[in-house]
C-alpha cells in the first residue's frame, strides 16, 4: 500500500514539475513572441480599454491624449495638434501599433512601470488609474516657428539645447495627421495608412532622424576640427594657396570651387567663404584618412545617435581609402593613399558621406558645448495622475567630439562665418551666433542642391543655449550661397523663438 502511495505521489510530483516547467516556459520564454503574434489581440484589447496617459510639450500644450468612445473599444487616441508633432509623438493605433514617443514610452503611458504600479497600490482602498503622463522637451512655440519658416518646402529643422541634449524642435515637411491612423475604425485607419504608403513624398517619414543626405560644406566643421585638434592646422597655418580648383594626388580630376571662384588662406578665411579647394587639400594632404575617420566618428558618424525615438539611422563617413602609396613630401603632413581623391571629396561632405539633420545639429552642439555631445532626448519627465514626478531625464554625454581648446577655435571661426561670411542672414542683434552653411549638389540635369545651415547661438560671451540644423531639399541652383540664402533665414527664426522665454500655456480639461 505504501509503495502504491509513494508511486502515486511521485507521479503527481512529476506532473506538477512538468506543469510548472511548461508555465515557466510560456510566461518567461515564449511570452514576448506570444504577445506580438498578429492573431493575439488580447494585449491590444487591454490597451484600448483602459486609461492611457497624456503627452504634453515643455510649454504645457497637450499633443496626445485618450478620449472615451461608445464603441467596442472604450478609448481612442487623439492628437489635438494634428500634424505638428506627428514625427516625434507618433501614433497609437489599434490596427497598426505604435510609433514615436507612443512606442518608446508605452510602459509609462500605460502605467506598467514598477514605479507607477507601486503608486497604484499605495492605497488599496481607493480605486484610481496609475497611468503616467509624459512631458516632452519640445516647445510648441518653437515647433510652430520651424513649421512656418520651412513652409511647403521639403526639408527638416532640428533645434536642441547643447548644454543638456534636450530637443526643442524637430520638424520635417511633409508631415501627416496621426488622428486618422489612430482611428478605432479599421476602414478609416487602413485607408489612410494606404494613402500614406502610396504617397511618393513619404509624409510619414521622419526625415530629421530617419533619412540621410549629403551634408555638403557643413561637414567642413568636422574636417577643420580634425586639423585643429591634431595640431596640423591653426588659425594662422597652413596658408592654403589661392586657387579656383584642387587636384588631389593620384588623379587628374580637379575639385572646383563654386562658380570657379578663387579662394585660399588660413583657417578663418577658408571657413568664412567655405573654400572647397582648401578643405579638400586639408583632408587629403594635411590630415589624412586615419585622423579624418577618427574625428568623424568622434562626432557620431557611423553610429546612430541614442535618441529616445525608434528606428533612428546612423550617418555615414567612409572608412576605406586604400593603401599608403608614398610618404608625404611636406614635413608634418599626411602620406598619400590610393584613394586620396576620395578623401578629398569626403572632407568637403561629398562622395559617400551622408548625414541626418539630427546628426548635423549634434555637430554644431559639439562645438557649442566645448567638445561634448550630450545624448539627444525628447522626454523631460514622467508624472503620475496627481502630477508627482515619477521619472526625470538625466543628461549624459554621448560623444567627446574634440578638446575644449579645439572647440573654442572652431567656435570663434564659426562666429566669423555668421558675422562676415556665407551665413550673414542668420545674424540677430544682441545674440552671438556661429554658423556654417552648406550646399550639396545633386547631379541632376538642371542644377539643384540641398541647402544647409548648422548654427549655435546664445547671449554674447556665455555658453550657447541652442544649436540648430536646417535642410531644405532640392533647391534650384548650386551656389555656396544657397545655404545662406535659403536655410539661414529659417535658422534665424527658430533661434529667435528658442531663445525667447518659455510661456506655459494653460490647458482646458477633458480627455486623458
Amino acid at each position: 500500500m505504501n509503495k502504491q502511495i509513494r508511486g502515486l505521489a511521485a507521479f503527481v510530483l512529476l506532473c506538477y514539475v512538468a506543469l510548472f516547467g511548461k508555465l515557466t516556459q510560456i510566461q518567461l520564454v515564449q511570452a514576448p513572441s506570444l504577445n506580438t503574434r498578429p492573431d493575439n489581440t488580447r494585449s491590444l484589447e487591454r490597451d484600448f480599454n483602459r486609461p492611457r496617459g497624456s503627452i504634453a510639450t515643455a510649454d504645457g500644450v497637450v499633443v496626445a491624449r485618450s478620449v472615451e468612445t461608445t464603441g467596442r473599444l472604450k478609448f481612442q487616441r487623439q492628437y489635438p495638434e494634428n500634424d505638428l508633432f506627428a514625427h516625434v509623438v507618433g501614433s497609437f493605433s489599434y490596427q497598426f501599433g505604435a510609433d514615436g514617443v507612443e512606442k518608446v514610452y508605452n510602459a509609462e503611458l500605460s502605467g506598467q512601470t514598477a514605479a507607477l504600479q507601486l503608486r497604484g497600490f499605495s492605497n488599496p482602498f481607493v480605486k484610481h488609474s496609475n497611468e503616467g503622463n509624459v512631458q516632452l522637451t519640445l516647445r510648441r512655440d518653437v515647433q510652430q516657428v520651424a513649421k512656418d519658416a520651412l513652409g511647403t518646402r521639403k526639408g527638416s529643422v532640428v533645434a536642441l539645447d547643447p548644454r543638456t541634449g534636450a530637443v526643442l524642435a524637430m520638424w520635417s515637411y511633409p508631415s501627416y495627421d496621426p488622428n486618422l491612423t489612430s482611428s478605432n475604425d479599421p476602414a478609416i485607419a487602413g485607408a489612410f495608412r494606404q494613402v500614406l504608403n502610396d504617397n511618393p513624398e513619404k509624409p510619414n517619414l521622419a526625415r530629421t532622424y530617419r533619412e540621410r543626405y549629403f551634408p555638403g560644406s557643413t561637414f567642413k566643421v568636422v574636417t577643420a576640427t580634425a586639423g585643429v585638434q591634431s595640431g596640423k592646422v591653426t588659425d594662422t597655418q597652413p596658408v592654403f594657396p589661392r586657387v579656383s580648383s584642387y587636384t588631389p594626388p593620384l588623379t587628374t580630376r580637379s575639385l572646383s570651387n563654386f562658380g570657379g571662384s578663387t579662394c585660399g588662406g588660413a583657417l578663418p578665411d577658408i571657413i568664412r567663404v567655405s573654400c572647397n579647394s582648401a578643405f579638400a587639400q586639408m583632408g587629403a594632404e594635411v590630415i589624412g584618412p586615419d585622423l579624418m575617420v577618427s574625428k568623424a566618428q568622434d562626432f557620431g558618424f557611423n553610429d546612430a545617435p541614442p535618441i529616445d525615438l525608434p528606428q533612428g539611422v546612423r550617418s555615414i563617413f567612409p572608412t576605406d581609402y586604400g593603401k599608403r602609396v608614398r610618404a608625404s613630401q611636406t614635413p608634418g603632413w599626411a602620406d598619400v593613399y590610393e584613394d586620396s581623391a576620395k578623401l578629398a571629396q569626403a572632407s568637403i561632405g561629398q562622395n559617400s558621406v551622408s548625414a541626418t539633420p539630427l546628426q548635423m545639429a549634434l555637430v554644431a552642439a559639439g562645438i557649442a558645448d566645448r567638445g561634448s555631445i550630450l545624448v539627444p532626448h525628447v522626454m523631460s519627465q514622467v508624472t503620475d495622475a496627481n502630477g508627482a514626478v515619477v521619472e526625470k531625464y538625466e543628461s549624459k554625454v554621448w560623444k567627446t567630439a574634440t578638446t575644449p581648446e579645439a572647440a573654442d577655435v572652431l567656435r570663434h571661426d564659426m562666429i566669423g562665418v555668421a558675422e562676415s561670411g556665407t551665413a550673414t542672414a542668420v545674424r540677430i542683434s544682441g545674440v552671438e551666433i556661429g554658423a556654417k552653411t552648406g550646399t550639396a549638389q545633386l547631379g541632376t540635369p538642371e542644377p539643384r542642391s540641398h541647402a544647409w545651415i548648422i548654427a549655435f547661438a546664445g547671449p554674447p560671451g556665455a555658453p550657447p543655449e541652442v544649436a540648430v540644423a536646417v535642410l531644405v531639399e532640392g533647391q534650384p541652383g548650386a551656389s555656396e550661397q544657397t545655404g545662406g540664402r535659403v536655410a539661414a533665414p529659417i535658422a534665424r527664426a527658430v533661434i529667435q523663438a528658442a531663445l525667447a522665454p518659455v510661456r506655459t500655456v494653460p490647458q482646458a480639461g477633458g480627455g486623458r
